[in-house]
């Protein structure tokens, strides 16, 4: 999940750099800043007065009378289209597990557990530890590998060794015994902010 929220904001990022620094070069260029600044564009800039064209007559017609040009360029599209269904197909995959198979190896039939039922029970489970402050889960991954992400707030005087020990002891082996899969999980450990006290 983090990974394609990642790779979703460097895609939009570098898309809208793109089409923002297209537009700026429009603007300058239709709105004619360049004389209008006095401003001298470098040689061979696109667009530098309202009547320029991105691309002249000779340069759109230059190469269609060879043989390579048109397969190139229906290559050329192929391959982006090809891309914008593969990000498409990736947005579409699930990314959570959706329901979940209850009573582990003795399965009832037609049981199923809910992600988020999941996550609100090892949510409650985990703060009833000793030295947890609060407690927070979600479930990502699939409903044959789930995962579990735990975002922990440790009391000021609790050590995260012997906390992490109970969680793996307690609350998520009993969520992997109920469920009978291979639960893992990440957890995300913060301290509780504290009043500092006065030494006398």
């Amino acid at each position: 999940m983090q990974r394609k929220s990642a790779t979703n904001r460097v895609l939009l990022t570098l898309t809208g750099l793109v089409l923002f620094g297209t537009g700026l070069l429009v603007l300058a260029g239709g709105a004619d800043l360049y004389r209008s600044w006095r401003m001298t564009p470098p040689a061979g800039w696109p667009l530098t007065a309202p009547r320029d064209v991105l691309l002249t007559t000779a340069d759109r017609t230059r190469w269609v009378d060879e043989g390579w040009w048109w397969p190139a360029v229906i290559a050329i599209l192929a391959v982006i289209v090809l891309l914008a269904l593969w990000w498409l197909l990736a947005q579409l995959r699930r990314t959570h597990p959706g329901t979940l198979p209850v009573g582990g190896e003795s399965i009832v039939d037609g049981a199923e557990l809910r992600e988020g039922a999941l996550g609100d029970a090892l949510a409650s489970d985990t703060q009833n530890l000793p030295g947890v402050y609060g407690a927070r889960a979600r479930m990502t991954g699939s409903s044959r590998h789930p995962e579990a992400h735990l975002d922990l707030t440790l009391a000021p005087e609790a050590e995260p060794g012997p906390v992490l020990l109970a969680l793996s002891d307690g609350p998520l082996k009993r969520a992997r015994q109920s469920t009978g899969l291979p639960l893992h999980a990440r957890a995300r450990l913060r301290v509780s902010p504290h009043k500092a006290h006065r030494a006398e």
